[in-house]
């Protein structure tokens, strides 16, 4: 250790100590948790003095140094989680922390969530990809009942197999001014995405843009995050415009904005992910978002935030020192009282490891070949699902299966006769894509994937509402953000998901990140804690 760096801590029976304090081994432990609860008080400065009686901390310079004019200074702001992150991003959506809930969907990421994070100053979407337009309908007005000014979001998913759906989406979307959409699972830009964006271009008195429909883009490749970050594809801006769904000044604005207002760069999270590093993609995006700036110099620069692997304080506080605008968080929450998945499946996620998840078939995108990330522990799932897709590969058709390994998948995983199976299938998409049905029943192999695609659907179903008797086939989707968050939170009034209030967590988070931040800021000047003091544990929002 160098002869400038000062520890607040001492191995020794004793040590001169905190402003000349003489402290013993025995009350040692009792003084350090005074001094952590001073750095834990996040609305005061924080002030670490060395003089010739030892070394104090406190709030006030006077209160710690009236022993000795000699000593040298340390000093850490006050800083609260509120402060973290784009102070823009706040102002825009109304919020008090740059901290977003992903969506999660079908209905995972419910109304309850949305309201009780955008009541807590958050902001979260609502899982919509998966709905039908009814249900959708429904959250929308209780969501905005409950916060008449927001903030919230509704997602938008791109389904390349249930085209219907994204467009009627976005009709309820425009019908009820929802004006802030998360894009998701996008990999190019699609009519009624842009016609979402373009819809609500509007220029003011003063020559400027006024952009009313806001689009956080969700993506983990550079190539998707350039489509977000230019201005929409003028192809299809002409195609909206001939339609005659958006204004002749609508369409000239449109070369004027990008795509999205916000970035989300998803990394290894659950659900769809391509498994990378935060800390190789979010850099790179970031300064991809840099060079288009440049290229198109738009009014207001893009924000990037920062997905997947955010699970406790530290992946917070590491985000943002990348120079992530705001974090979004998307596993953690789904063990939360507010999330919409059954008791059995919050149990089960609050139990998950970093090693208990797993790459399996995707139901929106099987006959791609697309997967997603899910929990391996307690659930047959994704190995059941990739049994289904290694079926899909090597046969044509159901006819293609031989005799024995048909009615092992109908006796195992179907649990009844395939022929059933496709009538429940047809019903599903009468109702949802009638004319996509028609053009896949022209295919056996297409059928086949279509009765495949059944079972990876209603086991995201069970999951959600605790379907008896097939808890071994539930669907959850998770990354390695659960089982790290389960770690810290272990111990601790999050550790029980009956106690796991999605805006407790939130707040958490954030204030640990604060915390570490400013251990981190006395740590560059010389300032070293007991290890203890890395450690940032949730207590009861009221003892604080």
């Amino acid at each position: 250790m160098s002869s400038n760096q000062k520890r607040v801590h001492s191995n020794g029976k004793s040590s001169e100590l905190f402003a000349g304090w003489s402290i013993s081994e025995k009350s040692l432990v009792r003084e350090e948790a005074k001094i952590k609860q001073l750095l834990l008080d996040l609305n005061q400065p924080c002030y670490v003095i060395q003089n010739e009686n030892g070394v104090g901390v406190g709030h006030e310079i006077e209160k710690i140094s009236s022993k000795s004019h000699n000593f040298s200074l340390s000093f850490a702001p006050a800083l609260t989680g509120e402060e973290l992150g784009s102070q823009e991003f706040k102002q825009d959506y109304g919020l008090k922390y740059a901290y977003h809930g992903g969506a999660m969907a079908n209905g995972i990421s419910s109304e309850e969530m949305v309201v009780a994070l955008g009541k807590a100053g958050f902001m979260a979407s609502f899982g919509a990809a998966g709905l039908l337009p009814k249900r959708i309908e429904k959250a929308i007005r209780t969501i905005q009942q409950e916060l008449p000014h927001g903030p919230y979001l509704f997602n938008l998913i791109h389904s390349p197999n249930e085209t219907a759906l994204e467009r009627q989406a976005v009709d309820l979307f425009l019908k009820y001014g929802i004006c802030h959409v998360e894009a998701s699972a996008f990999l190019k830009m699609t009519i009624p995405l842009v016609y979402y964006r373009v819809a609500g271009l509007h220029k003011k008195n003063n020559g400027e843009i006024e952009i009313r429909n806001r689009v956080m883009g969700k993506i983990s490749r550079s190539e998707i995050a350039t489509h977000f970050m230019s201005p929409p594809p003028q192809k299809l801006v002409q195609s909206i415009l001939e339609q005659g769904a958006i204004t002749e000044e609508q369409a000239s604005l449109a070369e004027q904005v990008s795509m999205a207002d916000d970035i989300t760069v998803e990394a290894d999270s659950g659900g769809h992910t391509d498994n990378q590093p935060l800390i190789s993609l979010l850099p790179s995006i970031i300064s991809l978002r840099d060079q288009l700036q440049e290229t198109y110099g738009y009014s207001q620069q893009i924000r990037v935030g920062a997905a997947g692997g955010i699970g406790t304080p530290s992946s917070v506080l590491a985000a943002f020192a990348m120079g992530a605008a705001y974090v979004t968080t998307g596993s953690v929450n789904q063990s939360c009282v507010e999330a919409g998945t059954c008791e059995h499946t919050k149990k089960l996620l609050a139990q998950v490891g970093m090693a208990d998840v797993m790459m399996a078939p995707a139901s929106d995108m099987f006959e791609q070949g697309g997967q997603l990330q899910v929990v391996k522990r307690g659930t047959m799932f994704p190995m059941r699902a990739q049994k289904l897709y290694a079926f899909y590969k090597n046969y044509n058709s159901l006819e293609d299966i031989p005799t024995i390994e048909r009615e092992e998948l109908e006796s195992e995983i179907f649990r009844k006769p395939l022929e059933s199976v496709w009538e429940e299938t047809q019903a599903y998409f009468m109702e949802r894509d009638p004319e996509h049905l028609e053009e896949m029943k022209k295919h056996p192999k297409r059928i086949m994937a279509l009765i495949f695609r059944w079972y990876l659907g209603v086991s995201s179903h069970w999951s959600n509402n605790g379907e008896k008797g097939r808890e071994i086939d539930y669907q959850i989707w998770c990354g390695p953000s659960m089982g790290a968050f389960n770690a810290w939170a272990k111990n601790s009034c999050l550790e029980e998901p009956a106690t796991r209030k999605v805006s407790d967590v939130a707040f958490h988070l954030m204030n640990g990140a604060a915390y570490l931040s400013r251990l981190q800021f006395l740590k560059i000047q010389g300032i070293h804690f007991p290890a203890s003091f890395e450690k940032y544990r949730p207590v009861p929002r009221d003892r604080l």
